[in-house]
């Protein structure tokens, strides 16, 4: 694969960024960074050259040539339009029309999405709730249960997600954001809070997850680590990556777990720069947590399809 093809990739997933829409210069920013942290050594031009509309879908799908960059360019693009969960109407007319203009066939893109939607649901946050087996606590007795019940519902979802993460499909952690966004609103509800998707989505925004930067540049390296070798130096190998990934993974979806217990506990009074210390300190703790259940995470990915994996996510 080549630089320019790189390049090109990257200026698509810039413009799947602001397919819904908007467009900041924060944003812009976090794109160019994931970019320069792929090894790309000046992205900032084409990258503008794309926010400012410079850059057509058309005049980018005629730079790939390869089924392979093709592929991963409408890959990537597919993932940062999942960045916050689930694709909006006018993010799935660019990946349509991208995919057009690549004469892709998107049946096994189409397959991972319809995966993810069957176990979590098209808005995740709002998927029916499962029984966490928590008792309506009234005696320390039962508050204990119901406390070691939920510890045990984080743990078990923060492996889940882990494990999404060591699959071979390199869009099997699409499925990542959505569980994550399930958790928290299953937490919501536990302590009686009535949410939205908008209120769900900007706690979990509040501690950095689900950016389209943060998207871009995981499925990307996902993806360069097995069919780039040395063309991006510095970057990880396909496995170690993956195996990175997966800590990374648990521990964001663990501290995510606790720390939206502590926020629905207190009623929502937390403030941001709280929340987001009670996060740091919740993801030191799954750091500390995660060489124990690691065997367990990579038993739980072994000989798993995404669609078999996350029907573990009904039981």
């Amino acid at each position: 694969m080549t630089t320019e093809e790189i390049e090109t990739i990257i200026a698509l997933a810039t413009l799947a960024s602001i397919s819904d829409g908007l467009q900041d210069e924060a944003e812009q920013a976090r794109v160019v960074e994931a970019a320069r942290s792929l090894g790309l050594l000046s992205p900032e031009a084409v990258i503008a050259q794309a926010m400012s509309g410079a850059l057509t879908i058309p005049t980018l799908a005629a730079r790939l040539h390869s089924d392979e960059a093709k592929r991963l360019a409408h890959d990537t693009a597919t993932a940062v339009c999942h960045a916050n969960g689930w694709i909006n109407p006018s993010e799935g007319k660019f990946l349509h029309e991208l995919a057009d203009a690549l004469r892709l066939d998107t049946a096994p893109t189409d397959d991972v999405i319809a995966d993810i939607n069957r176990a979590v649901g098209d808005h995740p946050a709002l998927a029916a709730t499962p029984s966490l087996g928590v008792p309506v606590a009234t005696s320390e007795a039962t508050l204990a249960t119901a406390a070691a019940s939920l510890d045990d519902h984080i743990l078990d979802q923060a492996m889940l997600t882990a494990a999404l993460e060591l699959l071979p499909d390199r869009l099997a952690n699409l499925g990542i954001l959505p569980l994550q966004l399930r958790l928290v609103h299953h937490i919501g509800q536990r302590h009686g809070q009535q949410l939205d998707t908008q209120q769900v989505t900007d706690l979990v925004a509040t501690f950095g997850l689900g950016a389209a930067a943060q998207v871009l540049e995981k499925v990307v390296r996902r993806a360069f680590g097995g069919i780039a070798g040395g063309l991006l130096g510095g970057l990880l190998g396909g496995s170690a990556g993956i195996a990175t990934g997966a800590a990374v993974t648990f521990a964001s979806s663990y501290a995510l777990g606790h720390a939206a217990d502590q926020y629905y506990a207190q009623g929502r009074t937390l403030s941001a720069d709280d929340l987001k210390a009670l996060f740091t300190r919740f993801r030191a703790d799954a750091v500390t947590i995660f060489p124990r259940v690691e065997a367990r995470i990579s038993e739980l990915a072994r000989g798993r399809s995404l669609e078999s994996l996350l029907r573990t996510v009904a039981r």
